[in-house]
């Protein structure tokens, strides 16, 4: 089977994006033009399956109406005031975050990568006005396999060679262990660690789910060397995996939690952390900042997802549901599909030599309706909306069926 013959209009806009675009992505022969819930729907008016939820930014799904009316709202009245002035949303949001994640304080952001530069500063600055770090020395662990995001900080400390490679000199003061080794984690800390990052289920590695009991071991080590534990939750986070948090498949709650993506509602970007007051207040003003980090428009969008989240309608969904298309899934287990790894509603599928590489499912899979996104050869991922029906993974799953058998 091959890739879908593309329109002349898709033909001319894929075109011009070349044309003019820096070559960062390589996307899907697709073009989008609207979309709604789970479905979205291309420029010649084809609909395909979402099940890439922008990386898990689409959570509540397309254009969510108790989302999309709030931003309309606040368009009307108020959208950017930079933090130099107060606005009525940001305390109204802050409040009720900081309630979903039982802390004290949070900070705001507006993309992924920049909380996790947030978060690194911040252990920096605990490490040495709490800890007593020497000055320049702290270090953080972080977990071979990671993917935080892809600023010269972040990729300094990534082994992924496409994040990594040509982009240096990278900064010091990052330590790796195997994702998974608690041991390792242990063995590790010194006088001189300030923090552990990890993510709790490695996203773009593939949905790679570390083994039970590894989070509880890794907060019980933390807690013991004074090392503060920071959880990147921007994927894996807020309803994804059937729980608000990840950590919370181990009843384990982080010293900072990593927040973006879904908080923005698929509306715009929005990220935070979240700490108590004896770690994210001794960021002093001055020291950190963003223009449109707090801004009012992401506030209100932000308060709305944090209202919804707190229903616990979302979690239960993405853990119902999760457990509906795992068992489908290893059903092509043997037949096109080496593996399987699901945590909630979030799977990475492990694609057979001999049927394609992941690229080529996805490209088949598009010609069938479904977009999926393919990561490290051979793997694809699936994160599809909480909002879509049981009997559409069930479809969705069937097209999959058919690519692989074909």
């Amino acid at each position: 089977m091959t890739s879908p013959r593309l329109d002349t209009a898709t033909i001319g806009i894929i075109s011009a994006e070349e044309a003019h675009l820096a070559h960062n992505y390589h996307p899907l022969p697709v073009v989008i033009a609207r979309a709604e819930g789970s479905w979205v729907t291309d420029v010649e008016g084809k609909r395909y399956l979402d099940l890439l939820s922008a990386y898990s930014a689409l959570n509540f799904g397309h254009l969510h109406p108790a989302i999309v009316s709030v931003a309309r709202e606040q368009l009307g009245r108020l959208t950017l005031t930079s933090r130099a002035y107060h606005n009525d949303q940001l305390g109204l949001f802050a409040d009720a975050l900081a309630e979903l994640c039982g802390k004290d304080l949070v900070l705001p952001m507006n993309t992924g990568a920049e909380a996790v530069e947030t978060a690194i500063k911040t252990a920096r600055a605990w490490a040495y006005r709490v800890k007593g770090v020497a000055a320049d020395a702290a270090t953080i662990i972080v977990a071979d396999g990671n993917f935080h995001g892809r600023t010269t900080t972040i990729v300094g400390f990534s082994d992924d060679p496409t994040a990594r490679d040509d982009f240096g000199p990278y900064g010091p003061g990052f330590v790796h262990v195997p994702f998974g080794d608690a041991a390792a984690i242990e063995a590790a800390i010194d006088e001189n660690t300030a923090a552990v990052l990890l993510e709790p289920v490695q996203g773009e590695a593939g949905v790679v789910v570390p083994p039970e009991g590894y989070l509880r071991r890794v907060r019980e080590v933390t807690a013991a060397r004074n090392v503060l534990f920071i959880a990147d939750e921007v994927q894996s986070g807020l309803g994804r995996v059937g729980y608000t948090f990840a950590c919370e498949r181990e009843d384990v709650v982080p010293d900072i939690y990593v927040l973006g993506k879904a908080l923005g509602g698929g509306i715009l970007p929005v990220s935070a952390i979240v700490a108590d007051r004896d770690v994210l207040g001794v960021i002093r003003a001055g020291e950190h900042g963003s223009t449109f980090g707090g801004n009012p428009l992401a506030a209100a969008v932000g308060l709305r997802v944090v209202e919804m989240l707190s229903t616990g309608e979302f979690q239960q969904r993405a853990r119902a549901l999760g457990e509906h298309l795992d068992a489908a899934l290893q059903t092509l287990v043997g037949h096109g599909v080496t593996a399987v790894r699901i945590a909630g509603l979030w799977a990475g599928i492990d694609i057979d030599p001999a049927v394609g590489t992941g690229r080529e499912v996805a490209e088949r899979l598009l010609g069938r309706g479904v977009l999926v996104k393919d990561t490290h050869g051979q793997t694809i991922r699936i994160a599809p909306p909480l909002v879509i029906r049981a009997t559409e993974l069930d479809w969705a799953v069937e097209q999959l069926r058919v690519v692989l058998q074909a």
